[in-house]
C-alpha cells in the first residue's frame, strides 16, 4: 500500500484537527484566511510534504508545515505528527505580560471603545 503524496488543503486542515468540520475548513479557503506561499488557495488546492500553510484563526496568524499528508481524522496525538506548528507566539500565550493582556480586556461598564480607541487596537492588532 503506498503513501498519499496529494491532498486537497480542506481535508488536510479538517483531518488534522485544525477545523472541527470540513465546511469550516472549506470556508476559511474560500474566505481567503489559508494561503499557500503567499498565495490564497481554493479549498481543491493539492497541498505536499513541505509545504507551509498560512492561515488567520479568529485573528490570530498560524503557520504549519506538512510533515505528513493524511486524509481522515485522526486522534491529536496522531494528528500532531502530520504537522510542524511554526507560528509566531500568540498575545493569548504572553498573559503574564499584563500590559499584552490587558490591553484587549476593558473593564466592565466602560462601554464601546471609541473610535479612535478601536484604530489604536486595529492598529496594535495588525500593524500592517
Amino acid at each position: 500500500m503506498s503513501e498519499i503524496q496529494k491532498t486537497r488543503v480542506d481535508k488536510w486542515l479538517w483531518s488534522i484537527r485544525i477545523f472541527k468540520t470540513r465546511t469550516l475548513a472549506t470556508d476559511a479557503c474560500n474566505a481567503g484566511k489559508v494561503k499557500i506561499q503567499s498565495q490564497t488557495v481554493k479549498p481543491s488546492q493539492l497541498i505536499k510534504i513541505n509545504d507551509e500553510i498560512h492561515l488567520t484563526i479568529q485573528g490570530e496568524k498560524k503557520i504549519y508545515k506538512v510533515l505528513k499528508i493524511i486524509e481522515k481524522r485522526v486522534g491529536a496525538s496522531i494528528a500532531a505528527e502530520c504537522y510542524e506548528d511554526l507560528s509566531p507566539p500568540s498575545i493569548h500565550d504572553k498573559k503574564q505580560d499584563s500590559f499584552f493582556y490587558n490591553f484587549e480586556v476593558r473593564d466592565k461598564g466602560v462601554g464601546r471603545p471609541t473610535k479612535k480607541e478601536r484604530r489604536a487596537i486595529e492598529q496594535f492588532k495588525d500593524p500592517d
